[in-house]
């Protein structure tokens, strides 16, 4: 994509996070979530890899960049951990050098989401590497398999059938196990290593990676609400700086108003002034008229003298 191209996209800060949409059961906040707890362990020193749970990844594959696609989630290599020091409301490609996440993960839940054909179909247009399924209550019938890991080859997706599947472009494998918290054992996905052995956890490790999964939460429910501040601080400046333009427009018509009729008063000044003086000079032409008559009179009486009486 070109330089100027980008320029004329909007920013993270002008599109929405996520699409609000709630979850429909438990594993689709808890899975995702253990996978980002347990990838912080394991990566806790590096700083080239980010993971985001239910965030907006906007790109420009498809008609509108303003429309994004929404993993339960998702693992980009290669970019920042932290952002500019601070975290992300939305993962946007053009503003991480157009890197595509390299691995995306849907959970299933009781209503369809298109994880097996709309969402697989664009994550293959992506370029996303490994395209992750977890449907661990079959959802969509019993031929549905509870784990499904596929690779782009060719630009199709290739079912991995062994598990865990490791994932040498990454460095990890990923797979199912169980875990037994409080005496109550459910199922979930882990990382492994190459050699099948999972990344293990604690109780502790636990509880802080829900504490901090509920404070990354509120966080972005803050940055949200302040977003939308900021907009309606912003709808606010517009509506004042129209308002000032009409008080403006409305000064300005006024000030042409008063000009007109300073103009139309001194034409009418300048009419009757030019009125006084052809009056003016018409007595003085009747004056003159007058004195060169009496004159002539009195001419005409030197030279004729005074008239007989009859």
């Amino acid at each position: 994509m070109l330089q100027s191209e980008i320029q004329n996209l909007p920013s993270s800060s002008e599109l929405p996070c996520s699409d609000d949409t709630p979850v429909d059961n438990e594993e689709q906040n808890f899975i995702p979530n253990f996978l980002l707890f347990l990838l912080e362990y394991i990566w806790g020193e590096r700083q080239d890899w980010f993971f985001g749970v239910d965030m907006a990844v906007y790109h420009t594959t498809g008609k509108n960049v303003r429309v994004p696609i929404i993993p339960d989630g998702f693992l980009a290599l290669g970019v920042e951990r932290r952002k500019g020091g601070e975290s992300r409301s939305s993962y946007v490609m053009w503003e991480e050098n157009n890197v595509v996440p390299i691995l995306a993960l849907e959970v299933v839940s009781q209503t369809p989401g298109g994880e097996y054909s709309r969402k697989e179909a664009l994550y293959s247009q992506l370029g996303v590497l490994y395209y992750i399924i977890y449907n661990p209550r079959q959802f969509g019938g019993e031929g549905r398999r509870i784990l499904e890991v596929y690779k782009l080859v060719n630009g199709r997706y290739n079912w991995q059938t062994q598990e865990p599947v490791w994932m040498p472009e990454i460095g990890l494998g990923i797979g199912r196990g169980i875990r037994n918290s409080g005496g109550v054992k459910r199922e979930v996905l882990y990382w492994f290593d190459e050699q099948g052995n999972r990344y293990a956890d604690t109780e502790e490790e636990l509880t802080i990676a829900q504490q901090r999964a509920r404070e990354e939460r509120q966080q972005r429910e803050q940055e949200q609400q302040l977003r939308e501040l900021a907009q309606r601080q912003a709808q606010l400046e517009r509506e004042r700086a129209e308002v000032e333009r009409q008080l403006r427009e409305v000064a300005q018509q006024q000030a042409e108003r008063e000009r007109q009729q300073r103009e139309v008063a001194q034409q009418q000044a300048e009419q009757e002034r030019q009125q006084r003086e052809v009056a003016q000079q018409q007595v003085e032409r009747e004056r003159e008229l007058r004195e060169q008559l009496q004159r002539e009179l009195e001419r005409y009486r030197q030279q004729l003298g005074d008239l007989p009486e009859s």
